[in-house]
């Protein structure tokens, strides 16, 4: 999927659920960002059949780190709208059923990935402040192998996505 049909589509869909105040051109850079980096908007399942699922790429986690979809589910912050989300999507309120779900509907793992970005304290970093952005997806995503190499252009990409 290119950058602009995934701001246009899905994400757009997803912000549309949630509260107004989440839909600002910062997070849908950073949510178009985090999925270029992790998925390159191509894979749906993590690659060599490991655990991530969704253009996120998001692991299911456990109760006990608080990582993942688990993460999200637990969350004061976004544990609300996530409840909204799946309800909005047909999708069970239960981390394994929304996990499951995250490879099939983007929409709602677009959602998923926003709604962990609000559970992070900092205010989201400035459309041009590639750094600040690549420390807020370390911050989140937590990526075992972070490809610092391809995160400028990656950014690049979903700032003019998100501007055109």
């Amino acid at each position: 999927m290119l950058a602009r049909e995934f701001v246009t589509g899905p994400l757009a869909k997803a912000l549309a659920i949630l509260p107004d105040p989440m839909d600002t051109p910062k997070a849908r850079l950073m949510v178009t960002a985090i999925c270029l980096q992790e998925s390159g908007l191509v894979h749906r399942r993590q690659m060599g059949n490991g655990p991530a699922r969704g253009f996120p790429q998001f692991e299911l986690g456990t109760r006990q780190t608080r990582g993942g979809v688990w993460g999200v589910y637990l969350h004061d912050a976004s544990r609300f709208w996530l409840d909204r989300l799946c309800a909005s999507r047909g999708v069970q309120f239960l981390p394994d059923s929304i996990w499951r779900a995250l490879e099939t509907d983007d929409v709602l793992a677009a959602g998923v990935a926003r709604l962990l970005l609000f559970t992070d304290p900092k205010q989201l970093p400035s459309m041009d402040d590639p750094d600040g952005a690549w420390g807020l997806y370390l911050r989140t995503w937590r990526p075992g192998k972070p490809r610092p190499e391809t995160w400028p252009a990656n950014h690049s990409v979903a700032k003019l996505a998100v501007t055109l």
